[in-house]
């Protein structure tokens, strides 16, 4: 378990358009490697407003992975073994709910996992009469979402405080039935990667919360244009600076 007491160094593990090291201070980059074998991108350590952080790029530098290939195991535990204590994910999301409009900002309380070929444990194997299951009733730090709610009304933000995210496999979207389906379900919002991520730092004990960015109505919406890679970028470079912004507004609130 982490020390409570230690100074607060913070992860973030940034999604499509979300990773660039420009936010940090006195920056460095360093090479990593796991148990589970490299995670998807170096490393870039350096500060915000005086707290040390570590920048990780979820799908590579140049976005050369696709979801499914993302190594979460190495990327979780490699900022565990950086000393991380805390994890803040971004993340791009198709919109499940009409009131959840473009470039909104919704702070994920919880998760539905509709992957099927992810690693989403450590655990390969139990020591003897000591199985570990972990509890995932609360998949999100109720401490660091109300930070960053906090923030977003300070920096009066558009965004929705609570809402569930179907993680599926990609990389393909949607079909009309399952973004049906997944509405039916209660899923607010849809992506491929936050799932197996949360799973991984609730076992490995690091606090962990996920800013997603509403880009595009999936494919349910009879009136809108079915999702597509061009509007989700679109859409994600004009709202980015929210995120940065939220970022650099909750990284020094966290103790």
């Amino acid at each position: 378990m982490l020390n409570r007491y230690a100074m607060p160094k913070i992860g973030i593990i940034g999604g499509s358009g979300l990773d660039s090291p420009n936010i940090l201070e006195k920056s460095q980059e360093k090479t990593a490697e796991t148990k589970y074998g490299k995670p998807s991108s170096s490393l870039i350590e350096g500060k915000i407003s005086g707290v040390d952080v570590v920048l990780l790029a979820r799908h590579g530098r140049e976005h050369t992975l696709p979801p499914t290939q993302v190594n979460f195991r190495a990327n979780i535990l490699a900022l565990k073994n950086e000393g991380c204590t805390h994890i803040l994910a971004t993340t791009a999301v198709g919109s499940l709910r009409e009131e959840i409009g473009r470039g909104h900002l919704v702070i994920l309380d919880q998760f539905i996992d509709f992957t099927k070929h992810r690693f989403s444990t450590f655990y390969e194997e139990f020591a003897p009469h000591q199985p570990q299951h972990t509890p995932m009733a609360e998949p999100f730090s109720v401490e660091l979402r109300e930070l960053l709610i906090n923030g977003c009304k300070n920096l009066n933000l558009t965004f929705h405080d609570r809402g569930t995210v179907v993680t599926i496999e990609g990389p393909r979207f949607s079909t009309k039935a399952e973004s049906k389906m997944f509405r039916a379900w209660g899923a607010d919002v849809i992506n491929m990667s936050i799932a197996p991520e949360a799973t991984l730092a609730k076992e490995a004990g690091i606090p962990y919360a996920a800013i997603a960015m509403s880009t595009d109505y999936d494919c349910w919406k009879e009136d809108e244009e079915p999702v597509s890679w061009e509007a989700v970028l679109k859409i994600f470079k004009e709202n980015a600076e929210k995120v940065t912004n939220l970022i650099l507004h909750t990284i020094p609130n966290i103790k």
